[in-house]
């Protein structure tokens, strides 16, 4: 199965990016700070009415704590700090923000409710609704993030496409194996996630979000196991 709403995603950040690169040097700063601001207010919204999705709150509890441990132990934040420098090095940028953006910009469009609805929807169903209306608004938030972070942005577009690619064809592979209540967990702890997000835009305390990763897969097996 070709991911369809995966590709029209991707394309939507890259398009949104090389928008927001152009005007990023035009931008007045207190237009570009409050714009950003802005779509931290959005990423903090969308997290907590993610997160209220939950059917287990302890559940989610243990997951982001034993993902949180097991993504310290993997070393997770310097293994895509190091992908980053990799990609920044290939293409000789200066940009110091560069990692920042490329990991900031990733995380917003890859763990979230329609990143995941959308992809097993996309699997399970052949519906690409969702993808599509995720599209709008990533392209939007990434003429936003571009004129912040630069041509980090522009990258996340490939962290958009494995990710979402992988869930389309796993769900269509293994349609059986998710209820909607192992949806709903994964969906609140992908929101908890998005939470952290939205306080590291806002620059309100530096969490370290791609340690917690792991959780995504826990919740899945706890879930499984509890059923």
């Amino acid at each position: 199965m070709v991911p369809v709403g995966t590709l029209v995603n991707a394309s939507a950040i890259a398009l949104g990016s090389v928008v927001g690169l152009v005007l990023r040097g035009r931008f007045p700063e207190r237009i570009r700070i409050v714009s950003f601001q802005g779509v931290g207010l959005c990423v903090l919204v969308i997290g907590m009415q993610m997160a209220f999705d939950m059917k287990n709150a302890l559940m989610v509890i243990i997951a982001v704590l034993l993902g949180g441990i097991l993504g310290e132990l993997l070393r997770l934040e310097e293994l895509f700090e190091r992908l980053a420098l990799c990609l920044k090095g290939m293409i000789r940028s200066k940009n110091p923000l560069f990692t920042d953006g490329f990991i900031s910009a990733s995380l917003i469009f890859c763990i979230g409710a329609m990143a995941i609805v959308g992809s097993f929807d996309e699997g399970i169903r052949g519906d690409h609704s969702v993808l599509f209306t995720k599209s709008v608004l990533d392209g939007f938030t990434s003429v936003v993030l571009a004129t912040t972070y630069g041509v980090g942005v522009l990258f996340s577009a490939v962290s958009v496409l494995l990710y979402q690619g992988v869930l389309t064809l796993f769900a269509t592979s293994c349609q059986s194996l998710f209820s909607p209540d192992i949806i709903a967990q994964l969906t609140a702890t992908g929101g908890v996630l998005i939470l952290g997000i939205g306080i590291n835009i806002l620059e309100i305390k530096q969490i370290r979000i791609s340690s917690m990763l792991p959780s995504l897969f826990i919740i899945v097996l706890l879930s499984m196991w509890s059923v």
